[in-house]
């Protein structure tokens, strides 16, 4: 500190280099609400604590599966099980990603393990924009606030998306881009520790001292990285569902014809609704004259580009996949629009 008094040139680095940790931003953001609106700092915490909670057995599951993957060896396993198939990954990643009960940051844990594992981004893509679109259970709520039209629509959407984000993908790679997609996500033992590629697989890796070093430093470091960036996301999404009234912003997107469609992808994305609320509230929206094709493009643009979705995949990737998975969730949920309007 009394460096810094001495030198008031370094303060300022100092602190602006602080507040770009997560967990600064947190504090502040929490601060600023406890002094600003002290009746609501209760509720905004209690919602991030509820949602990080319910995320917390994700990341749980992903980040103790990615520590024993590593630990064993068994990610060159994994690693080679997507070698010259990776056209089959993407069917069945958009597929299965429809199936995944995961929101837009439940499933960042997994999105991690799979591309720190070394599984191609093209079939990572294709689950990453499939997932928070759908599931057994937002489907049965879709169906019964919207009619089953609409819900099938909306899995057909997700399915097609993936589908299409992954090829896109795909076709990119080959002319060279996207050759190291992760940003700061990196596995504990990147520095020469890791299992060579013909290094057999030790399933009770517990039996040697090096696996349980390994064990614990990638448990410890993915475990706390998944944490800080998922509690900023839940954080950030609470004080948009307390400050930013979803049906207010939906309003605007009334009318007929593409414009609609287009403001209501754009609305979508920072109006965060998760799948089971956004069913309810845009029915009411219908039924003051909002289209069925902005409505699509709304529950999809916000599902797939919320703010908070977006700080975890900032954390995780580098711009240019971030601006690619940005731009195919936007024009994914316009042409979803539009399609589903003509339909």
């Amino acid at each position: 500190m009394a460096d810094l008094t001495q030198n008031p040139s370094r303060v300022w680095p100092a602190i602006s280099g602080a507040l770009k940790t997560p967990w600064a931003v947190i504090v502040a953001l929490l601060l600023a609400v406890g002094i600003l609106d002290s009746d609501n700092f209760q509720t905004i915490v209690t919602f991030a604590i509820k949602a990080l909670a319910h995320t917390g057995q994700y990341i749980l599951f992903a980040v103790l599966l990615l520590a024993y993957l590593k630990a064993t060896g068994a990610e060159v396993l994994v690693a080679r099980a997507f070698v010259g198939r990776e056209t089959r990954m993407i069917f069945l990643a958009a597929l299965f990603g429809g199936l995944a009960p995961f929101c837009s940051c439940e499933v960042i844990p997994f999105i991690a393990g799979l591309l720190a594992l070394g599984a191609p981004l093209s079939a990572v893509m294709a689950f990453w924009l499939s997932s928070p679109l759908i599931d057994p259970p937002t489907l049965l709520i879709t169906a019964g606030a919207l009619g089953w039209p609409f819900a099938i629509g909306k899995a057909v959407v997700a399915v097609a998306l993936g589908l299409f984000g992954g090829f896109a993908i795909k076709a990119l790679m080959t002319r060279g881009a996207f050759a190291q997609p992760l940003k700061v996500y990196k596995p504990a033992g990147c520095c020469g520790a890791g299992p060579k590629q013909d290094e057999k697989p030790l399933w009770a890796f517990w039996q040697s001292p090096e696996r349980r070093v390994r064990f614990r430093a990638e448990f410890v470091q993915n475990g706390l990285f998944l944490l800080k960036w998922l509690a900023l996301a839940y954080v950030l999404e609470a004080l948009l569902v307390s400050y930013v009234p979803a049906d207010l912003i939906a309003q605007v997107v009334g009318g007929e014809g593409v414009l609609p469609i287009v403001t209501a992808a754009l609305v979508g994305m920072p109006a965060y609704l998760n799948s089971y609320v956004a069913p309810p509230l845009l029915a009411g929206l219908m039924e003051q004259g909002m289209s069925a094709g902005a409505a699509m493009a709304f529950m999809v643009g916000g599902a797939v580009s919320s703010i908070p979705a977006m700080a975890a995949v900032w954390s995780l990737v580098k711009p240019q996949v971030f601006a690619m998975y940005l731009g195919l969730g936007i024009s994914g949920a316009i042409v979803a629009g539009i399609v589903f309007q003509m339909v």
